[in-house]
């Protein structure tokens, strides 16, 4: 192809009339449909949520300005307050004044599609239409048109090409940035004279707010060419390198005293012994049984510590065999295959059932297992709004044709305790022709009848039932049940089950006794939900609106440092209940997750409850109603 023409692509997301996500590149016409490809899956793949709007543009780019690319300096900062304080300084060496009331003004920026143009003297807002605000287009990279840079999103390259452009704009004096990624921390002040100024820390990781102020000076006639330049004016900055990053020690300890200043460091402690734990998904209480210890005991004596090989070479043992017929006997299917643990089974089974061109549904809320599967498939992922079937369905419409589509979803979720509807989804996901899949770790021992899980609670099956070993089952590993077909495929195709070593018998065994119990013992389940109950029951009483549809407690604090607070008030207490917080749920949700098991008798229940309404009231300082 020798059409030599440049084209300015443009992408822009949105959700409910709210920005998602934008971007622009210039290319080569021969770059244009990849280019569009990629700028739409990652408008679909943002931080700030899934748009139900993608729009694309493609034109012709005409007229070029060459432009060098702006100086370039870091200012290292380690929290917002210091970023800002340094922004203002840069600002004031510009010579812009009333910078406290400039910097208030970021709080109008949020819900602007461009940025804000303001009189950097008066502070009179210039921009024509202040909900769109001013948007700087049509400009790239020089080295993108000779194709030197990848299409994948670069924070640095991106914002020197844009302060590069506004800088260089009539009247443009200044202009400071803060990303609106809730993952990227770092921001600019960018003029002409002082150059791109990144500052390494703005704001706090996981928050959505940020926006762009372009500070003018100059009479009122000269800001409609100033306008035209940001918006209309085809701009190729010849950009340097990145700088190189820091030493590796100095860069990981800068973003391990940034965890710590937001309350969100952890440190993996031993567990102590003597207190009333919350914190364990033991939900049986089977880790302990002296049935299950003696079966691992046995299994040890007879086939050893260790399995020696991989399941495919001779990793094999009679323990494997026995405990995979057993969990499909258990759930009902036709056959079961078991990884070394849950997360490589999620893994493993969904990067081999879905994979390029493929496309793969996932709720908003699936654990962190379910997501790693979903991106090392190497499909295309789509991600629903929770619990939202509706969502799913046109999702799975709107995908169009493909080899295979998957939908996963957890049973119980992890972090709020309630169920899937899972006789929606597998209607959603038989409509659509589409495979349905659920993760039962925190469902099986836990809900139905006897404790069979979300299929047996419901009724209905879905094609793949994935667990846990290592929860209500009080052991270690991951399995899958499903059909024959299925379980032949996974033992030939999933990598994390072909390419490592099979898990040790001991814990096979204490596995399949642990079933044995609950066969035995059908009522376990129920008991468990009384327990739930007094648990649930006594947080209300006290004060607390709490409800849970399986053995997880969420009590929401929303602060991650008081919901570390009152974790830490309660272990003084004697009661261990874990702070849940970013990145594990959202920024502001941070809450205690109590984990409830058939171990605790109701006045442990009661007096947990008590400890825990009592601490939190006293971290939000105030007094219940």
């Amino acid at each position: 192809m020798n059409d030599t023409r440049l084209f300015a692509v443009k992408m822009r997301a949105a959700r409910k009339g709210e920005h998602v996500s934008g971007a622009e590149r210039i290319v080569p016409a021969r770059d244009v449909p990849a280019l569009a490809a990629t700028l739409a899956k990652r408008a679909l793949h943002h931080s700030k949520g899934v748009p139900d709007e993608i729009h694309l543009k493609v034109e012709e780019a005409q007229d070029m300005l060459h432009l060098d690319a702006l100086p370039v300096k870091t200012y290292v900062t380690h929290t917002p307050e210091e970023g800002m304080a340094c922004a203002a300084r840069l600002l004031a060496a510009a010579g812009v004044v009333r910078i406290d009331e400039i910097m208030a003004l970021f709080s109008e920026t949020y819900a602007m599609r461009g940025a804000m143009l303001l009189d950097a003297d008066t502070l009179e807002r210039l921009e024509p239409d202040r909900i769109r605000g001013v948007r700087a287009t049509y400009m790239d990279a020089a080295a993108t048109t000779a194709g030197l840079v990848s299409s994948a999103k670069n924070h640095f390259a991106e914002a020197l090409v844009l302060a590069t452009k506004v800088a260089n704009a009539p009247g443009i004096v200044g202009e400071i940035c803060v990303s609106d990624d809730p993952d990227y921390v770092t921001g600019y002040v960018a003029t002409k004279d002082a150059g791109y100024c990144r500052i390494t820390t703005v704001k706090q990781k996981g928050d959505p707010c940020g926006g762009r102020i372009f500070l003018f000076r100059g009479p009122r006639e000269l800001v409609p060419q100033t306008i035209d330049f940001l918006q209309k004016r085809c701009v190729l900055v010849d950009c340097p390198p990145p700088p190189p990053p820091p030493p590796l020690d100095e860069a990981l300890a800068a973003e391990l005293r940034e965890a710590e200043e937001q309350g969100v460091l952890r440190i993996c402690r031993e567990r102590p012994a003597g207190l009333l734990s919350f914190a364990s998904n033991d939900y049986q209480n089977l880790a302990g049984d002296p049935r299950l210890k003696e079966a691992a005991c046995e299994a040890v004596r007879r086939s050893g510590a260790g399995s020696g090989a991989s399941r495919l070479i001779t990793g094999t043992l009679p323990e494997h065999v026995r405990l995979e017929r057993h969990l499909a006997s258990f759930k009902h299917t036709e056959d079961a295959v078991v990884w070394a643990t849950g997360y490589m089974a999620n893994v493993g089974t969904i990067s081999a059932l879905v994979g390029k061109g493929d496309a793969v549904f996932s709720d908003e809320l699936n654990h962190a297992s379910i997501i790693d599967g979903c991106r090392l498939s190497r499909a295309d992922v789509f991600i629903y709004r929770h619990g939202d079937m509706a969502d799913l369905a046109r999702q799975l419409a709107a995908s169009g044709p493909r080899r295979r589509k998957l939908a996963v979803s957890d049973a119980v979720f992890s972090m709020d305790g309630n169920l899937l509807d899972l006789p929606a989804f597998v209607a959603v996901c038989r409509e659509a022709g589409a495979v349905s899949m659920i993760d039962e770790a925190h469902a099986t021992g836990v809900v139905g009848a006897t404790g069979r899980g979300l299929t047996e609670h419901f009724g209905c099956k879905p094609d793949v039932i994935l667990g846990t070993l290592s929860k209500a089952l009080g052991s270690e590993g991951g399995f899958v049940c499903a059909s024959r077909t299925v379980c032949d495929y996974l033992r030939n195709k999933s990598r994390s089950f072909i390419f490592s070593t099979a898990p040790g018998p001991g814990a096979m065994a204490a596995a399949d006794a642990a079933l044995s119990v609950l066969e035995a013992e059908p009522e376990r389940a129920d008991v468990l939900r009384s327990k739930v109950k007094i648990f649930v029951d006594a947080l209300n009483a006290a004060g607390l609106k709490c409800a849970s549809q399986s053995a997880i407690v969420p009590i929401r604090i929303g602060d991650e440092r008081k919901a570390c607070e009152v974790s830490e008030a309660l272990l003084r207490e004697g009661v261990l209940v874990p702070a849940i917080r970013y990145p594990t749920v959202a920024r502001g949700e941070a809450r205690l997750r109590a984990a409830v098991d058939v171990g605790k008798s109701e006045a442990e229940l009661v007096r947990a409850a008590n400890l825990v309404a009592a601490a939190s009231w006293r971290s939000m300082r105030t007094v219940p109603r």
